[in-house]
């Protein structure tokens, strides 16, 4: 069984994509919205970075909750 996802747990945690694209499978959680701190997002949402291009994206965090296309851990 799939552990809990928390929003709290998120911070540098990696991940695969099911279907890559742009030859990108595997990305790390860099930030996540801090409403105690200065966080540029807005709430709810992290940015994600691919291991192999550096290239960045905002998402939502619950996103990721969608094991069609997302996986915990690198595959």
């Amino acid at each position: 069984m799939r552990p809990t996802l928390t929003f709290k747990k998120l911070l540098m945690s990696k991940w695969t994509a099911v279907i890559p694209e742009h030859q990108e499978k595997h990305f790390i959680v860099i930030q996540v919205y801090d409403p105690i701190g200065q966080s540029p997002l807005p709430e709810g949402y992290i940015e994600i970075e691919s291991v192999y291009s550096k290239r960045t994206q905002i998402m939502h965090w619950t996103e990721l909750k969608n094991t069609t296309t997302w996986i915990q851990g690198w595959n």
